[in-house]
């Protein structure tokens, strides 16, 4: 079979195949041909973020997908990334390969120092670590929670003075939002650390993401205005449902505000006909899984990764 690879072509059917694939290979994702259209078409331009396509030259079917850039965001410059997935029909044609090949080339034109994968299963490790990758001792686990049949534990009472909100509340001017998720995103656990400092950039790609669902996400309040904690939420407009972005604020971890925001939000969803809830933690993150665990999530699957200097 002929593969030719080619640029993603906004305002065509490529969104459609491009969701097709990510939903047979990652359930445990939530997207929409929206928000697949919107990630290139309103791409930071310091991510220098491609899709590229990997099409069947003989019947034209999207056999392929490589997403990769920059991550613009990190502490240290240089750091490209890359998703590669290949329909299982079509794997051992070289394909992966392929679109690894262009990822390297792609991601150290824009000057990336390294490159980072992840690696879904066994047979995609064995992938990497034969062609020189290295493990960075992360793992990243992707849960599930079937809505329809959970049975939500109660949250722990919040402290005196604290209220629980969704961040409707926060109407064009959710300044204070940012300046939670500035704080506790730099102790989020991974092997590339990241630095909040862009609002505008923020309000683009994270307040106005067509999947954030301001009515889903939740905060706690402090007594003192401040938002001690939070967590984002993702819909899919019909029936799934993603826990994006959870975190409490370092003065007031401990008090059981994690659990707080994310039950509050979970029986949000519930009450608006979400079927199926999804999130995902780092394997190092030991009490946001103990929180996941508490609310009934189920292990799905489990990413690792990889790394290669380049250049």
């Amino acid at each position: 079979m002929t593969v030719i690879l080619r640029d993603y072509r906004p305002r065509t059917d490529d969104a459609e195949s491009v969701l097709h694939l990510r939903r047979l290979l990652l359930p445990f994702n939530l997207s929409t041909a929206e928000a697949v259209e919107n990630g290139v078409t309103d791409a930071h331009p310091d991510s220098h973020y491609r899709l590229t396509l990997a099409e069947d030259g003989a019947g034209g079917r999207v056999v392929g997908v490589l997403r990769a850039g920059i991550d613009h965001q990190a502490k240290q410059p240089g750091q490209g990334f890359a998703v590669v997935l290949v329909h299982p029909a079509h794997l051992g044609q070289g394909i992966g390969a392929a679109l690894l090949r262009a990822a390297e080339e792609q991601t150290a034109r824009a000057g990336a120092r390294a490159l980072r994968v992840w690696a879904l299963d066994e047979r995609g490790r064995s992938f990497a670590e034969k062609r020189g990758w290295e493990p960075t001792g992360h793992a990243l686990h992707y849960l599930g929670l079937d809505l329809t049949t959970a049975t939500l534990p109660d949250a722990p009472p919040l402290p005196a003075g604290f209220e629980l909100r969704d961040t409707s509340f926060l109407g064009d001017d959710p300044r204070a939002l940012f300046d939670a998720d500035a704080e506790v995103v730099l102790d989020e656990p991974g092997s590339v650390g990241w630095v909040l400092d862009d609002y505008a950039d923020w309000l683009a790609h994270d307040w106005n993401d067509p999947l954030h669902d301001r009515g889903l996400s939740s905060v706690a309040v402090a007594p003192d205005g401040r938002i001690a904690a939070f967590t984002t939420a993702q819909s899919d407009g019909e029936d799934r449902y993603r826990s994006g972005m959870t975190g409490v604020r370092r003065d007031f971890r401990g008090l059981g505000l994690a659990k707080a925001v994310k039950s509050h939000s979970l029986r949000k969803a519930c009450a608006t006909g979400h079927r199926l809830a999804v999130t995902s933690n780092d394997d190092t993150n030991g009490p946001m899984r103990a929180v996941n665990t508490w609310l009934g999530y189920a292990h799905g699957t489990t990413e690792v990764e990889y790394v290669r200097p380049l250049g």
